[in-house]
């Protein structure tokens, strides 16, 4: 990821694999997000896979990411692909979306 302003938003997108469904994966990524002030959201994609969009700061962005990387209790993460995108200001609070 590029350096950023520290009060300039960033957007990610994310990709996590592993053991991340079923063990409240979707939920831990939600209360981070929530307690770092992130907006966006997270769903289950196929058998393995959480997807994340999440916009904030950087120091905001980078929280979520650790807590990410981390994973419940029960979670074992595998591989965390993460890209960064324009910045959209489109997200309200964070959500978990319905899984595809």
């Amino acid at each position: 990821m590029q350096p950023q302003n520290p009060n300039e938003n960033q957007r990610v997108h994310v990709w996590v694999q592993g053991r991340v469904q079923g063990v409240g994966f979707r939920a831990h990524v939600e209360f981070f997000a929530a307690q770092s002030g992130v907006s966006g959201w997270a769903r289950n994609v196929g058998a393995d896979t959480v997807e994340v969009v999440a916009e904030g700061t950087p120091a905001q962005i980078a929280l979520l990411l650790e807590a990410v990387r981390r994973g419940p209790r029960m979670a074992r993460v595998d591989d965390v692909r993460v890209e960064e995108e324009p910045v959209s200001g489109q997200f309200v609070g964070f959500d978990i979306k319905r899984s595809i």
